[in-house]
């Protein structure tokens, strides 16, 4: 039994380290901060217990109390579960209270383990182009933080010994106490016309930047988290509102340079789609809008399907998650025998080779519909069955389809698709400017029109590419305009449309 201290990185999923990974698709109890990417617990196993033990940023901690509770949970999982992951943002040794959490395990007689994550102190400012150390200007870098101390965070440090030891200054969670931090180091040496560069929610797709000066600071308010850098290499780097990779790449080629697109799904679900559009040179911003929970039988019909696959003609898939949780169901891949198995397109048929499984039926057209049309129609003695293991909300074209052909198709829920909540305003006000929005489901489709429809805000894509035709007839008749259908069930057809709707560059319009 050991208790893993995982740095979760500063908030982009993709910056997550392997190890980190692999510790969370294991993990019995997860123990998460407040900041952590919903993307990242996605990789959690449904049957982990997950904790949030996050503090609010705004206020003084509530302290040490706190910091005691997380210990004491930490220490109770830890003697009787056999994975146990802390999630911290950032680099647990980093201004995470991870040592204080390592002396609590040790004290216990506990087993640890530190895996470090990529620190927003760097990372941050590396994702908005400004690089901590440059030859000539800053050969040193310190890193302090804005909340330690008496309220004002005045007292915490000698802010005037920090005034004279030259370099850059990067300080985090100080944008409460921004102007009296500001005050001090002026007061210590510092010109009031120092370089200062604000970064909030670093990394991710809603990051901003704001570049001002010591005595412009009181007047920057982005709002946590957010990372600030004092010094001369703050005036380095791109200028331009919210300059950085996640900000838009003003040197990104490719047939979608320029242009930014919105991914309706989040961690590994969203990972290949944005890979292909980085490589067509567009911008994806991930809006994560649903995730995947257990049935609401906690998994007692998919489990009694399981045991008796053997009675089925076949088994039809029509997602990679239901894919994961019917083969987790059975002992292994021998427990289907002479059942038959179809998928419903190439991601869910590599879902099911990487169980050990090879389909038996892939339709040409990778949709529901093509599943259909690619179907035996029942013929002859044996079995007239077929199991769906499906979602809660996965549309009625595969049971009634099969049903005129003559199957005897049994539905069972596999998992429930649920909202997650509202994302940030600052996230919204960038959908809203989008080129394009994205969608593998009709599900995502009403979530965004829960987003779009909240009062005082109107999110409405220019245009829109759906996987899958029923997708398609989802985004239509919520009155979606622009809709079109990509070209096949991938990452890549989805791109490949994109090009034709978006080819004529930014610079043209829509």
């Amino acid at each position: 039994m050991t208790v893993y201290l995982v740095g979760a990185g500063p908030g982009d999923p993709g910056l997550l380290t392997r190890r980190g990974a692999a510790l969370l698709a294991r993990a019995d109890v997860v123990l998460h901060d407040r900041l952590v990417s919903p993307a990242i617990l996605e990789l959690v196993p449904p049957s982990a217990l997950v904790i949030d033990v996050g503090k609010d940023s705004d206020t003084p901690a509530g302290g040490a109390d706190r910091q005691e509770q997380i210990a004491r949970l930490l220490v109770e999982h830890g003697r009787r579960s056999t994975v146990v992951v802390r999630l911290k943002g950032g680099d647990p040794f980093v201004f995470g209270r991870g040592g204080e959490e390592v002396q609590a395990l040790a004290e216990a007689g506990l087993t640890w383990e530190v895996v470090p994550g990529v620190s927003s102190a760097f990372g941050v400012p590396a994702a908005a182009g400004i690089p901590v150390t440059q030859r000539g200007i800053a050969a040193s870098v310190t890193v302090v933080t804005g909340r330690v101390g008496d309220p004002d965070g005045t007292s915490a440090h000698d802010w005037a010994a920090l005034a004279r030891v030259g370099g850059t200054l990067v300080i985090l969670m100080g944008m409460t106490n921004r102007a009296a931090i500001a005050a001090a180091l002026v007061q210590g040496g510092l010109a009031p016309g120092t370089p200062v560069a604000v970064i909030a929610r670093g990394t991710t797709a809603s990051q901003q930047t704001a570049r001002t000066t010591l005595a412009g600071l009181a007047d920057v308010d982005l709002g946590p988290p957010a990372v600030i850098v004092v010094g001369p290499v703050a005036a380095l780097g791109p200028h331009d509102a919210g300059a950085g990779a996640h900000d838009g790449d003003a040197g990104a080629e490719g047939p979608l340079a320029g242009r930014t697109v919105v991914v309706t799904r989040s961690g590994e679900r969203a990972r290949a789609l944005v890979d292909a559009l980085a490589w067509a040179g567009a911008t994806a911003l991930e809006l994560p809008l649903t995730h995947q929970v257990d049935p609401a039988d906690g998994g007692a019909a998919l489990r009694a399907a399981a045991a008796a696959v053997r009675d089925n003609a076949w088994v039809a898939l029509t997602s990679v998650t239901a894919v994961e949780r019917f083969m987790g169901a059975l002992r292994d891949a021998r427990d289907l025998g002479s059942t038959l198995v179809a998928a419903v397109g190439p991601a869910t048929a590599d879902a099911l080779r990487r169980a050990g499984v090879e389909p038996d039926l892939v339709p040409g057209e990778h949709s529901a519909r093509g599943l259909v049309v690619a179907f035996p129609e029942m013929a002859g003695g044996g079995s007239r069955l077929v199991l769906f293991p499906a979602a809660d909300l996965a549309p009625a074209t595969i049971p009634d389809g099969l049903a005129r052909l003559g199957w005897d198709v049994r539905r069972v829920e596999t998992y429930r698709t649920v909202p997650l909540p509202a994302p940030e305003p600052a996230l919204l006000d960038r959908v809203a400017a989008a080129d394009a929005v994205t969608f593998t489901a009709p599900s995502a489709v009403r979530a965004f029109l829960a987003l779009r429809s909240a009062p005082g805000r109107e999110v409405t894509p220019r245009h829109v590419v759906c996987i899958g035709a029923t997708t398609a007839a989802a985004a239509r008749a919520a009155g979606l305009d622009g809709v079109r259908e990509a070209r096949d069930a991938s990452p890549q057809g989805i791109v490949d449309e994109l090009i034709d709707a978006l080819a004529a560059g930014p610079e043209h319009g829509p």
